[in-house]
């Protein structure tokens, strides 16, 4: 290889380095991703789902009143974590992984914020 083409080859990664080291990214491979529609019937069926499970568990009475923000991840089903307000007037994050194809839905944890 001629000194110009190494020269060449050298100038060509560092602008790729640049660029890439400039890129902004919305979330890490398998992180949490925001949900842009809280109001989705599926996303509300998953926080209602929390309170009726965190109802069960710890003999609460607790209801839904909206979801305040909510993120997903991708893993071998899809963990949902919600913020939600109950009636109680108090927030809540509740965890919820799903695996719709299996019929499959577990509430991974419920704390208050």
């Amino acid at each position: 290889m001629t000194p110009r083409r190494i020269l060449l080859a050298f100038s060509l990664l560092v602008a790729i380095s640049a660029v890439s080291a400039g890129r902004k990214r919305d979330a890490l491979v398998g992180g949490y991703k925001s949900i842009k529609d809280l109001n989705d019937p599926y996303v509300q069926d998953v926080a209602k789902f929390a309170v009726t499970e965190h109802n069960k568990e710890g003999k609460d009475h607790l209801e839904l009143v909206k979801i305040i923000k909510g993120e997903s991840q991708v893993v071998a089903g899809t963990n949902y974590r919600l913020t939600i307000a109950a009636n109680d007037s108090h927030q809540y994050e509740a965890v919820v992984y799903d695996k719709p194809w299996q019929h499959y839905r577990s509430l991974t944890s419920f704390t208050p914020i």
